[in-house]
């Protein structure tokens, strides 16, 4: 224990090793948050779900926060649901009901939002959904601009569920005169050039139900080109569940790939130096073997031919690994503790192989071990991540790789959609580099040689 916290505040002396433990514990924290707030199911079904999971998202909309370093204002998606008031964003929606003396009733939903953007939005639309009703609702849409101009966009009966898209209305365009109907609503008349007027809007849903417990909702969704702190992709997806998800596994499998080669690369160095003969000339062939076997392509090949599993991935990873050259390496040290008089004691008192073995041996190898397990993590989250941009890496798992994968089969790239590719590219080379420099201090602190350097 007094070794533990001598060799602490030794680490403490290097700012490196204090920045690394900050964000290593950030990611840890994050990590614990992620699986808190979005449960593993429910992170895979919203991943693997239908683009009517994610109705309300834009296509492709980078973050929200890309308007803080632009002068041109994008608009920022948002949606208004009369069925769930207390969850609208971006704007306000009443509903009102009034009956009728023959026991119909009339039913008025209105949105009023302010739109303070530069840019007109990718979409807007309006879900409407009736229950028990027999006879079809009729529903008029009325439309009215900041400076008072009133527009009917459409008058329609309904079914259960009816979905009116705005931007697919040929009718309104015309009575408008826009080639496309979004600009002539939200157009500045008074401008030359199309440019939205800033201002309050507002949208009114009239609709009459004929049946006495009959009733109607409607949602309308508006689809900018920004949203969220991460953004969206080409299924409408909200990015920072990939993100947030992305680093749990991505430590995950860093920390259990560099545990498990280490350790038992260390276990095997140990009971092949111990035992000698037959024992050590096997495992230092099988070592040899290993060396020459090429590790990436046999990886593409178990995901290619068997699985993309990323638990068998991690099996294969570390199978492959526990026979390298880390075993030679060990293997000398062994041989001088091997030697060693506290070694001959424990013999003489009739301590067994494999007490003297976990007991003796390997704890002096443990000041090593620890640097090399750390600076081990990067290369194993990179390997990962690796797999998965060239299409081999778990298909169910939102992880930082498949992120990457998508952007680049989707022509992220000649889109100008750079933040799909470098949010998760970021949060890749952060992870790294915060393992490697606390490698590298532990590395100081446990090699007194490399403090001279």
């Amino acid at each position: 224990m007094k070794e533990f916290q001598r060799s602490f505040r030794e680490l403490l002396r290097y700012p490196t090793a204090i920045v690394s433990m900050i964000m290593i514990l950030m990611a840890v924290l994050l990590s614990a948050y992620t699986m808190v707030t979005i449960p593993y199911d429910e992170a895979l079904r919203l991943w693997r779900g239908s683009e009517e999971d994610w109705y309300q998202y834009p296509k492709q909309a980078a973050p929200a926060w890309f308007n803080h370093f632009t002068d041109k204002k994008q608009p920022i998606s948002f949606f208004l649901n009369s069925a769930d008031i207390e969850s609208a964003s971006g704007g306000t929606v009443t509903r009102n009901v009034e009956t009728r003396q023959d026991g119909a009733r009339k039913i008025t939903i209105t949105y009023d939002f302010d739109y303070q953007y530069d840019d007109f939005p990718q979409d807007m639309i309006l879900y409407t959904t009736t229950s028990n009703t027999v006879k079809k609702p009729l529903v008029g849409v009325v439309w009215i601009t900041p400076d008072g101009r009133k527009v009917n966009m459409a008058s329609y009966s309904v079914t259960q569920r009816d979905v009116y898209r705005v931007a697919q209305d040929d009718k309104l365009g015309r009575i408008l005169r826009a080639d496309k109907p979004i600009e002539g609503l939200f157009a500045d008349p008074k401008s030359e050039s199309p440019v939205p007027l800033k201002g309050g809007y507002q949208m009114t849903v009239t609709s009459t139900v004929y049946e006495a417990d009959a009733n109607l909702d409607a949602e309308l969704v508006v689809h900018g080109t920004r949203y969220g702190i991460a953004g969206t992709d080409h299924k409408r997806r909200d990015l920072s569940i990939a993100l947030m998800w992305g680093m749990p596994i991505a430590l995950a499998f860093g920390l259990l790939a560099a545990l498990g080669t280490t350790v038992t690369t260390l276990v095997i160095a140990a009971i092949g130096t111990w035992y000698g003969g037959w024992v050590d000339d096997l495992i230092q062939r099988l070592t040899e073997i290993n060396a020459v076997l090429p590790f990436f392509p046999i990886l593409i090949m178990i995901g290619t031919f068997f699985s993309r599993s990323i638990w068998l991935i991690l099996g294969a990873t570390i199978l492959l690994n526990i026979f390298g050259l880390g075993i030679k390496n060990f293997r000398a040290i062994f041989l001088q503790i091997k030697e060693s008089p506290y070694i001959e004691a424990a013999r003489s008192y009739g301590a067994s192989d494999g007490r003297i073995i976990i007991r003796y041996l390997t704890p002096r190898v443990i000041p090593m071990l620890i640097p090399q397990l750390v600076t081990l993590v990067p290369g194993y989250v990179f390997l990962e991540a690796g797999l998965a941009v060239l299409g081999l890496g778990d298909p169910f798992m939102p992880t930082w790789g498949k992120v990457i994968n998508d952007a680049r089969t989707n022509g992220a790239l000649f889109e100008g959609l750079y933040y799909w590719i470098l949010e998760p590219a970021v949060l890749l080379l952060i992870t790294g580099l915060a393992f490697a420099l606390l490698g590298f201090a532990l590395d100081r602190v446990f090699n007194p040689k490399l403090r001279e350097m």
